[in-house]
Formats: structure tokens, C-alpha cells, sequence
């Protein structure tokens, strides 16, 4: 088996993961897309994972950006607009 990987493509993959650790109602929360996954925690925690990444996918389209395309910076900073209070 060929384990060796282009830098390039490596490099280049990003994808959101959040957790929720607050979860004790017994239900298995999971929301995916191209560019995030959402495990976990409790319905509020969840939505308000769930939510940020959304919109923040939201603006990035609006910017014509991939989350690929985006700075660590520039996506942290979305994600810190994004996130509900």
C-alpha cells in the first residue's frame, strides 16, 4: 500500500470539527457538510455550533472564498463574529 501523500493536497484540506461535550438527554446529535461536522452536546450546544458554522460558510460564499482559500486568522475572525452569545 502507497502511503505517500502530495504535500500540496495535504496541506491544502480543511475542515471545521466541533464537539459538544454537554450532552446528557441520550440523543446522538450529528450535523455534516463539505466543510464542517458538528458531534455531539446538548440541543442548544449544538444548534449554536451548528449555527456559527453555517454562517460563517455563509460569508465565505458571499466572499467567493472557499474555507480552503481563507487565512487561519481570517477564519477565526468569522467564526468569532459568528458565534451567537
Amino acid at each position: 500500500m502507497n502511503l505517500h501523500r502530495n504535500k500540496r493536497t495535504v496541506g491544502s484540506l480543511k475542515h471545521l470539527i466541533g464537539v459538544g461535550l454537554d450532552c446528557d438527554d441520550g440523543h446522538n446529535r450529528i450535523t455534516t457538510s463539505e466543510d464542517f461536522s458538528v458531534f455531539g452536546g446538548s440541543d442548544e450546544t449544538h444548534s449554536k455550533l451548528s449555527e456559527t458554522f453555517i454562517k460563517t460558510s455563509e460569508q465565505l460564499s458571499a466572499k467567493r472564498k472557499s474555507i480552503i482559500e481563507v487565512t487561519t486568522e481570517e477564519l477565526a475572525e468569522l467564526l468569532d463574529k459568528n458565534t451567537p452569545h
